[in-house]
């Protein structure tokens, strides 16, 4: 072996390298597998609420590149939603409790043409409502899987003159209705 030819000291050197490598794979195996068990906690958002927008309302019609026109109604401190995305593949719904100008949700999306468990997927998320420099509202926020409340970005433009129209949005299974939240 190519080991047994090094002086005494060259192979002690080498098998500490090996135990110090060996050491150090294994530590770091442990502390990856310690991070993981913590990754698998629901994460929530850190977002303080403030006032609305002077003259502004939940209730209006957003959109969004991929998810399409959010359709949005608002009840007292109660919002529900429903959105179909752009290339139709999904419809979704959403309810959650508004805060000021912070939106808590819960939401679920359905695969349009596919039933079972693995047609529906669903979370959390937040909304801030803002105003633009060109005094357009926007929902700048996150949606988390499961039960946590972050992950990926969703942010949405409000719609001037589209008043909106969740009924008009579905599939075949329905989820919460206007009215629903308040009985």
């Amino acid at each position: 072996m190519l080991f047994d030819k090094l002086p005494p000291a060259m192979s002690l050197v080498h098998s500490f390298r090996h135990v110090a490598l060996a050491t150090a794979v294994t530590a770091f195996a442990a502390l990856s597998a310690a991070g993981c068990a913590e990754g698998n906690e629901p994460k929530t958002a850190k977002v303080a609420s403030g006032p609305m927008p002077e003259g502004e309302t939940w209730t209006g019609v957003y959109f969004h590149p991929v998810f399409g026109y959010l359709h949005m109604q608002e009840e007292g401190s109660n919002v529900v939603a429903r959105w179909k995305r752009t290339d139709h593949s999904h419809w979704g719904e959403l309810s959650g409790t508004v805060t000021g100008n912070v939106l808590h949700y819960t939401w679920k999306e359905h695969k349009v043409g596919m039933i079972g468990a693995s047609s529906t997927t669903k979370g959390k998320g937040y909304f801030v409502y803002k105003v633009n420099k060109e005094n357009i509202g926007e929902l700048d926020g996150e949606f988390g899987l499961n039960d946590s409340e972050v992950g990926s970005s969703w942010k949405n433009v409000k719609q001037l003159r589209m008043a909106p129209e969740i009924k008009s949005i579905g599939g075949d299974s329905e989820g919460v209705a206007p009215g629903q939240l308040s009985e």
